[in-house]
C-alpha cells in the first residue's frame, strides 16, 4: 500500500470516529433540550431532596461530553498517533 493511500485511510478513520462521536453528542444534547421544551413536568420530578431529574440530566449531558472526549483521546492515542508515527518512520 502506498504511503498516500495509508494516510488517506487513516484520515478516513479519523473522520469516521469524529462524525460518530459528534452525532452521539448531538443526540444526547438535543434529547435533553427536547425534554426541556416538551416535557417540563418530567424534569421537575425530584430524585432526591434538592435534586430534580432536570438537574441530573443536565449534569449527565456534561458527563457524556467528557466521556465522548475520553473515547476520542483514547482512540487517537492508541491507533491514530501510533499509525502516524509508523508512517513517518517508513517515509
Amino acid at each position: 500500500m502506498d504511503h498516500l493511500d495509508e494516510l488517506k485511510a487513516l484520515d478516513s478513520a479519523r473522520w469516521r470516529i469524529a462524525v460518530w462521536l459528534t452525532v452521539a453528542m448531538m443526540a444526547v444534547y438535543f434529547g435533553f433540550i427536547l425534554l426541556v421544551a416538551y416535557d417540563k413536568p418530567l424534569l421537575t420530578r425530584l430524585v432526591l431532596p434538592g435534586l430534580s431529574l432536570g438537574i441530573l440530566f443536565g449534569a449527565l449531558v456534561i458527563v457524556a461530553a467528557w466521556g465522548f472526549i475520553w473515547i476520542y483521546v483514547r482512540w487517537a492515542n492508541q491507533h491514530y498517533d501510533a499509525k502516524i508515527e509508523a508512517l513517518r518512520g517508513r517515509m
